[in-house]
């Protein structure tokens, strides 16, 4: 699965971070970060999770 990111609407919160570091990270601007766009199936739970986390619905999961 793919990562993808509405920078539109993403306001750094970092929720995501928190739920799945090894994929988010919000830099010291308040921007978010991706850190790997392609998700392993060892992650996949944790990005989900981050994903339906999302206040703002910025993040998605799309097929790669």
């Amino acid at each position: 699965m793919k990562v993808i990111v509405d920078r539109a609407k993403c306001t750094g919160l970092g929720i995501c971070e928190a739920m799945a570091p090894e994929v988010f990270e919000v830099d010291h601007n308040g921007d978010l970060v991706l850190l790997t766009e392609v998700v392993d199936d060892a992650r996949l739970d944790e990005v989900r999770a981050a994903v339906e986390g999302c206040p703002t619905e910025a993040l998605r999961l799309e097929p790669r």
